[in-house]
């Protein structure tokens, strides 16, 4: 979606004065009215009772712009809803969020990729409105390692079954919520041990996710591949990179499955890949320090599904 095909913004020749090359920029949306502003992404903008900042109650999204180019909005937007609607937080409509979108993205200018973060929070306790704003940063060349050198990743225990989620609800667990506490130190605790990242295990032993990603295996080779990952009824965020890259492969003639998984499957897997909205894919290494199989071909095969520039 190339936003500048949108018309200009009220707020459009403000973000010229105040964006200087691609400094971030700040749009805070008015939830009461469905408008939104540019803001001063270097100034406090939240009161300090906001229920984000005090209990994290609330939601977010993440999204990649290559060259300003939004990469699947309207997935994105779907499952901001979908969390939305799971905490019980009254979102502004998907046209509101496109427009501050397109003013951020009009005042950010186009980097060769922009982080987009959607942020809707619960708002000041004791008060009638969210608080929502869109946040737009560079990210250039940030995971250029990460997706064509590979990770390596830690087997941490998440402290839950794989069938908690379809029994306690409450719990969010398919929900993109501000409350990142256990992810963020699940990811300190594995670089503390010289991995960079996490694949979380179930109580029951079956695999669900990483802290911000979406585990993807593959089985075969050249046009005879399986790709797998676990289902979001297992109590996992769905992935939308995760997702479009499904769709990609089935379009190609490859099988997809949605399937419980052991640690066994990833390192009996012909290749394994976390997969997220802005690193896109980052392929596994070692597990535990164990070797995992690395398919140039099916790195190649993949990031070009995805319209990934291999290195």
């Amino acid at each position: 979606m190339p936003f500048d095909a949108l018309p200009p913004s009220a707020d459009s020749t403000v973000g010229e004065r105040i964006a200087t090359g691609c400094s971030p920029v700040l749009v805070m949306i008015d939830c009461r009215n469905g408008t939104h502003a540019l803001a001063d992404a270097d100034a406090p903008q939240l009161r300090v009772n906001d229920l984000a900042a005090t209990r994290g109650d609330g939601v977010f999204e993440a999204m990649l712009a290559s060259d300003g180019v939004l990469r699947k909005p309207e997935a994105h937007l779907r499952r901001f809803a979908a969390s939305a609607t799971a905490a019980e937080l009254v979102a502004p409509a998907a046209q509101v969020w496109l427009e501050a979108i397109a003013t951020a993205l009009r005042a950010h200018r186009a980097c060769a990729e922009t982080l987009v973060k959607l942020v809707l929070s619960r708002g000041p306790e004791g008060g009638d409105a969210c608080s929502a704003w869109v946040y737009a940063s560079d990210c250039s060349g940030h995971y250029d390692i990460a997706r064509h050198q590979g990770i390596d990743a830690l087997l941490l225990e998440r402290g839950y079954d794989s069938m908690l989620g379809a029994r306690a609800p409450w719990l969010l667990l398919g929900a993109k919520t501000l409350s990142y506490a256990i992810n963020m130190a699940a990811l300190r605790h594995a670089r503390s041990r010289g991995a960079d990242d996490v694949v979380f295990v179930s109580a029951d032993g079956r695999i669900l996710e990483g802290p911000t990603s979406s585990v993807i295996v593959a089985r075969g080779s050249d046009e005879d591949v399986v790709l797998l990952t676990p289902p979001p009824d297992c109590g996992i965020l769905p992935g939308t990179t995760q997702a479009a890259l499904f769709e990609a492969a089935r379009h190609r003639g490859w099988r997809t499955e949605q399937t419980m998984l052991t640690p066994e499957d990833l390192y009996a897997a012909d290749g394994v890949w976390l997969a997220s909205s802005i690193r896109l894919l980052a392929p596994v290494n070692r597990l535990d320090g164990r070797a995992l199989a690395r398919s140039p071909a099916l790195d190649k095969a993949l990031f070009a599904l995805l319209d990934i520039a291999p290195a």
